[in-house]
């Protein structure tokens, strides 16, 4: 991807949410430090996909344009069924109220619009830090 900095010309590069408005909004929050986790569906991996987060990996974050807007590295991966998420987890995510039940509810929405949802559903939950903001 052009005009990446160097060391981030081979990193694995996503947009968080389904919308160029969803990838701006939570792209925010993450610039803003309000945001330090987010989840995916594992349905979502491919076995042993190489675009599963891995702790230490840095990753550069697109805006909704599908520009480079900043760069993450995961500090933790953990799985665990969508009902056993808890309110630390909910609140890390930063979105809405930070409550469980908001993310509870805006997260059923996202994944009945993304392949299907169910409680018993595996997740793949994931902790980052903000490393880099880059120039857009």
């Amino acid at each position: 991807m052009s005009g990446l900095p160097e060391q981030y010309r081979d990193a694995v590069t996503f947009a968080f949410g389904d919308s160029p408005t969803l990838a701006d909004e939570l792209l925010a929050l993450v610039l803003a430090g309000k945001k330090t986790a987010t989840c995916a569906a594992l349905r979502d991996y491919a076995g042993d996909s190489a675009d599963k987060p891995v702790v230490g990996r840095r990753d550069v974050v697109l805006d909704g344009a599908g520009k480079p807007a900043a760069v993450i590295e995961t500090v933790e991966v953990t799985y665990r069924r969508f009902d056993e998420v808890d309110s630390a987890f909910a609140r890390d995510e930063g979105e809405g109220a930070a409550t469980l039940e908001q993310w509870r509810h805006d997260h059923e929405s996202y994944f009945r619009r993304n392949g299907g949802f169910s409680p018993d559903m595996d997740l793949l939950c994931e902790r980052f830090r903000l490393v880099e903001i880059l120039k857009r």
